[in-house]
Order: C-alpha cells, then sequence, then structure tokens
C-alpha cells in the first residue's frame, strides 16, 4: 500500500496562490499517474491535474493557472495554484495510479478561497 499525505491547504483571498504537496512514501516511477484531484461540497470528486513520466493534463478550468509537477528525488507531487477563485475551494487529493490502476489516495487537504 502506498501512503500519501498532502500538505499546503489553507486560507487565501481570491487572486493569490497556494502551492500544494503530496508526500508519497514510495519511488514514483515513470509509468505511475499521479493526480491532483478536488471535491467541493454537494459536489463530485473531480481530476484536476494530472502527470505521468513528462506529460501532464488539466482540467479546462485551471488550464494556464495551476501547475503539476514532481520532484523525484523528494518522492513528491505539487500543485501550484495560481489566481485562485472561489470556485476553486475544495478539498484537494493527492492519487497514485500503478501500472495496474489500482488506486492510492491520501487524506485530503482544505483549500479556501475567500472572495
Amino acid at each position: 500500500q502506498v501512503h500519501l499525505v498532502e500538505s499546503g491547504g489553507g486560507l487565501v483571498q481570491a487572486g493569490g496562490s497556494l502551492r500544494l504537496s503530496c508526500a508519497v512514501s514510495t519511488y514514483i516511477f515513470s509509468d505511475v499517474t499521479m493526480g491532483w484531484y478536488r471535491q467541493a461540497p454537494e459536489k463530485q470528486r473531480e481530476l484536476v491535474a494530472a502527470i505521468r513520466g513528462g506529460r501532464t493534463n488539466y482540467a479546462d478550468s485551471v488550464k494556464g493557472r495551476f501547475t503539476i509537477s514532481r520532484d523525484n528525488g523528494e518522492n513528491t507531487v505539487y500543485l501550484q495554484m495560481n489566481s485562485l477563485q472561489a470556485e476553486d475551494t475544495a478539498v484537494y487529493y493527492c492519487n497514485y495510479k500503478d501500472s495496474n490502476l489500482e488506486d492510492s489516495w491520501g487524506q485530503g487537504t482544505q483549500v479556501t478561497v475567500s472572495s
């Protein structure tokens, strides 16, 4: 079982920035997909950004504002969030998906954007 620990959430004003971190208990191989998901109250969990090898993809709602990156030396994945909006308020979860498509999840970190 892979363990994930998110950090970096908090309260920020609209237009501000936050950087989320996800510490992974194992080396992140190139065939692993790391993703950031979010879930707002009374909404379904949605994919925000993902990275696999050198390729990234983003939800349309965050393109140009959020950047996902990885530091293999630190077994850590980051989500840099700029120009935050009230609609970005949610619990953000880190996800590890291996080559067999088995998932591991972190406990989540709350991001609240005040307008």
